[in-house]
């Protein structure tokens, strides 16, 4: 049966209406969720680190700023809006001490709770609000009266009220606009965790690369493999969101698309499914979380080393040399690792 999907009539944002709501962390996610809450009318305020870039950047938007715990005591509800690897350490110092019975602790992202990286008091209510996009296209396309969709769940606490606050907030941001859909913790986690892994990250860019390297091993030029391995790939993804497989096969060649049916299934095939079925057991076992959880207490030094790597591929130099002869490709040289919670 098709998930219900949550609209503007569904919502209310009078159940936040009486409340504080502290955002922690003015990045991405922290920066649109904040602005569009307040333009819908709540009271926000900002939980950062004593001394953070971002404080002052906050305030000149119109938000006060606290210290992290002062906005725990503070508010009513708390969206916890950073990183999963810097969560337990803010969460132990700043935000545990600070809650108190009938709070309500929000997320963005399951990860922290599911893998219970954080001890929560059961006293405290728990809900998701996870738009399907980055915070700059939450901001954008709610300034523009439009809304991005999002996920919901309630992990802990009476679950008609935990929904009524979190569809509230989903509300705020503009996301029933465009239409929500309930989840858990535990499917919204999994299913994140594995789409980035084995499709849209990491399945990715190792086809992309691998293509690439093939054309380029049999003797044809860099240029000529970053084309039609990378460069394309936008085109084929765009008519895939637009209208879907089906949608995209039909828009292209009948060369490309008998090319698609029966060379497709050679390179995804039977052993590629085993290794996503092991990829995903891995995340629901929470082997992926104490991988990733090990890597972080050891300073990164593995995911750093991928980096360098990474930035190091022919593929690079090749497509930084032809973007430039793109004027119409938006340019961005993104570099570095994430940023902390304020930026």
């Amino acid at each position: 049966m098709p998930a219900k999907v949550y609209t503007d009539k569904d919502a209310d944002l009078r159940v936040l209406k009486k409340k504080k709501l502290a955002v922690i962390g003015f990045g991405s996610q922290g920066h649109a969720h904040a602005l569009n809450l307040k333009e819908s009318g709540l009271d926000v305020i900002i939980g950062l680190y004593k001394g953070s870039k971002s404080a002052d950047s906050a305030r000149k938007l119109g938000f006060e700023v606290m210290e992290t715990a002062e906005a725990v005591k503070a508010a009513d509800v708390i969206m916890i809006a950073v990183p999963d690897m810097k969560q337990k350490a803010m969460y132990e110092g700043d935000v545990l001490p600070n809650l108190t019975a009938g709070k309500t602790l929000a997320f963005i992202h399951g990860f922290t709770v599911l893998y219970e990286l954080v001890k929560i008091p059961s006293n405290v209510n728990v809900i998701m609000i996870a738009p399907k996009g980055p915070g700059h296209v939450v901001r954008t396309q709610y300034q523009e009266g439009k809304g991005v969709p999002a996920l919901i769940a309630v992990h802990q606490g009476k679950k008609t009220d935990g929904k009524r606050i979190a569809l509230a907030w989903a509300k705020g941001i503009g996301s029933t606009r465009a239409g929500v859909i309930q989840t858990t913790f535990q499917e919204e986690t999994e299913t994140d965790l594995f789409g980035e892994q084995a499709v849209l990250c990491g399945g990715a860019s190792a086809l992309v690369q691998a293509g690439f390297e093939t054309l380029v091993e049999a003797g044809y030029q860099p240029e000529m493999a970053y084309f039609e391995c990378l460069h394309e790939l936008k085109l084929i993804v765009d008519l895939m969101v637009e209208s879907g497989i089906s949608g995209m096969r039909f828009s292209i060649s009948e060369t490309a698309e008998y090319g698609d049916y029966t060379k497709g299934p050679k390179v995804i095939n039977a052993s590629s499914k085993r290794a996503m079925e092991k990829i995903l057991k891995d995340i629901q076992t929470g082997k992926f979380a104490r991988e990733w959880v090990k890597e972080a207490e050891g300073g990164y030094k593995n995911y750093k080393a991928f980096q360098k790597q990474s930035v190091k591929h022919p593929i690079e130099k090749t497509g930084q040399r032809l973007r430039s002869l793109m004027p119409w490709v938006k340019k961005r040289n993104l570099k570095g690792t994430q940023a902390d919670y304020s930026s």
